[in-house]
């Protein structure tokens, strides 16, 4: 008996070609894309954002200047210096930061990095970020914690959706939850290759550039 036969033996018994034939058409009677509704792609997005697999917390805030106090009692809550990695993004100047201190450059193993993400992918939970002088993008793989700002206007149902109108920066790069890794004896390892902990903050106003 060859390897080949050895391998067909060890499957499970052959299905009969009808039975394979409406497995086949089965698959096809769903939507590929299902549609969500506009009122539920928030609740969806926070959904999958909330998996194992994605591992992410989030809070909510209704304006920007309540940012500060968001990102305080996020730090606060793990045991963290009220000071963290800013991009130099002219939308942040505007809020209060005298509680917490503004890093402009970033560390390996920084503690903390905030970024502005572009939108939210609600079937996957997804974050589309743009890369720009604004939006540097080095400090959201060396910090430890990332925190991101998301207007929840910009949350969007399918990853064909994610589509960015407009001049396109020199790249874009998208995040689903934290950096982890099995490579090592099979053990799940988070942050091994960039953040462990992941936070997004959702907005309530739209984000005006």
């Amino acid at each position: 008996m060859s390897a080949r036969d050895d391998i067909l033996a060890a499957l499970p018994g052959n299905a009969p070609a009808g039975t394979i034939e409406r497995e086949a058409a089965a698959l096809l009677l769903a939507p590929e894309r299902p549609a969500v509704a506009p009122a539920q792609l928030e609740a969806e997005f926070l959904g999958k954002l909330t998996l194992p697999s994605v591992a992410a917390t989030h809070d909510r805030i209704g304006s920007l200047a309540e940012l500060p106090a968001a990102i305080a009692r996020y730090l606060a809550g793990h045991g963290l210096p009220a000071a963290l990695y800013l991009p130099p993004d002219p939308r942040l100047d505007a809020c209060d930061w005298s509680t917490t201190g503004r890093r402009a450059e970033v560390a390996p193993d920084e503690p903390a990095a905030l970024a502005i993400a572009r939108c939210g992918i609600a079937e996957t939970g997804s974050l589309v970020f743009e890369t720009g002088r604004a939006a540097p993008m080095l400090p959201n793989f060396l910090t430890l914690h990332h925190i991101v700002l998301l207007a929840a206007a910009d949350i969007v149902a399918h990853l064909e959706e994610a589509i960015l109108p407009g001049a396109q920066p020199r790249a874009h790069y998208w995040v689903t939850g934290v950096s982890g890794t099995t490579d090592i004896e099979g053990t799940y390892v988070r942050g091994a290759h960039g953040p462990r902990y992941l936070h997004v903050i959702l907005l309530d106003h739209l984000l005006v550039d």
